[in-house]
C-alpha cells in the first residue's frame, strides 16, 4: 500500500477535494467552578440510623452519577436558550459513632444550576430513520429543532462535611423540599433501599467543589477540505506484547 502522510497539512489549496459533512457544531460554551456549600446528603434507612447516632462525619469521596439537562427558549432574546441542569452526586461518608472504627455509608446529593447560552435559530424540524413509529415522545415532537446541551464535569472535590441536629437547630438548612419521586429510577437503582425523608434526628451536609463545561451544539452541514481517507498504519498490539507506545 502506498505510504500516506497523515500529519497536519499547511493551509492552502493542496487538499484533494471539498466534501460536505453532517456534524455537530458548538455555537456557545461556558465553564464554571461551583463551590456547593452545605448541600444535604439523603440516605437510606440503614445509613440514616448510623447518622442519628453519629458524633462526627467525614466526606471521603463524591462521584457524579448523572446530570439531567433541559433546554427552553429565552423569551424576547432570539437564538438564546436557558439550560437547566440537575446534578446527582453519590457521596461516601465516614461515620464516627464512638471509639470504634468509622463506618462508611453512601448517600445522594443534588444541585441545580441554570446557564444562558447562544444556540442559533432553527426553524426546520429534524427527523431521522433511527426513530420508529412507536418511539415518538409526544413532548418532543415540537422540539426537534432545538440545540443539544453537552455537559462535561469531573468528579467533585470533597471540601467538608457536618452534622446538624434537627431537634436543636431551627436554621433554614433544616428546611426540606426534596421529593424522592423526582429522582430518576436509574439513579435510585444505584442505592439498595429508598431514601428517608422526614423523622430523622440528624442530617448530613457536605461542601463540594465542582468544575464543569457546558456546550450548546446543533447539527449542521459543513464544507471542509479533504486530503484522503484515513487508514490506520499501526498494527494491532496483543496483550502479551511489550508496553505499546503512545501515538505521536
Amino acid at each position: 500500500m502506498q505510504d500516506r502522510d497523515f500529519a497536519p497539512q499547511e493551509c492552502g489549496t493542496n487538499f484533494r477535494e471539498a466534501v460536505c459533512i453532517h456534524t455537530d457544531k458548538i455555537f456557545d460554551s461556558c465553564r464554571d467552578k461551583d463551590c456547593l456549600e452545605n448541600i444535604r446528603v439523603y440516605l437510606t434507612q440503614s445509613g440514616q440510623e448510623l447518622i442519628d447516632r453519629a458524633l462526627n462525619i467525614k466526606c471521603t469521596k463524591a462521584e457524579v452519577i448523572w446530570v439531567f439537562t433541559s433546554i427552553d427558549n429565552v423569551p424576547f432574546n432570539r437564538g438564546f436558550y436557558a439550560v437547566d441542569l440537575k446534578y446527582f452526586f453519590k457521596v461516601t461518608l465516614q461515620v464516627f459513632t464512638g471509639s470504634c472504627r468509622p463506618t462508611e455509608v453512601e448517600g445522594l446529593a443534588t444541585f441545580d444550576k441554570k446557564v444562558i447560552l447562544f444556540g442559533s435559530e432553527g426553524n426546520a424540524k429534524t427527523f431521522d430513520s433511527d426513530c420508529g413509529r412507536g418511539m415518538l415522545d409526544p413532548q418532543d415532537w415540537k422540539k426537534t429543532n432545538m440545540p443539544h446541551a453537552i455537559v462535561e464535569v469531573v468528579d467533585p472535590i470533597a471540601l467538608g462535611a457536618k452534622l446538624v441536629d434537627v431537634r436543636q437547630n431551627n436554621c433554614c438548612c433544616c428546611d426540606d423540599e426534596f421529593d424522592p419521586a423526582s429522582v430518576p429510577d436509574s439513579v435510585c437503582r444505584i442505592f439498595e433501599d429508598p431514601f428517608i425523608v422526614g423523622g430523622e434526628a440528624k442530617r448530613a451536609f457536605v461542601s463540594l467543589g465542582v468544575f464543569s463545561i457546558i456546550k450548546l451544539e446543533r447539527r449542521v452541514q459543513l464544507l471542509i477540505p479533504s486530503y484522503d481517507y484515513c487508514v490506520p498504519q499501526k498494527e494491532c498490539v496483543s496483550a502479551t506484547a511489550p508496553t505499546p507506545h503512545r501515538p505521536s
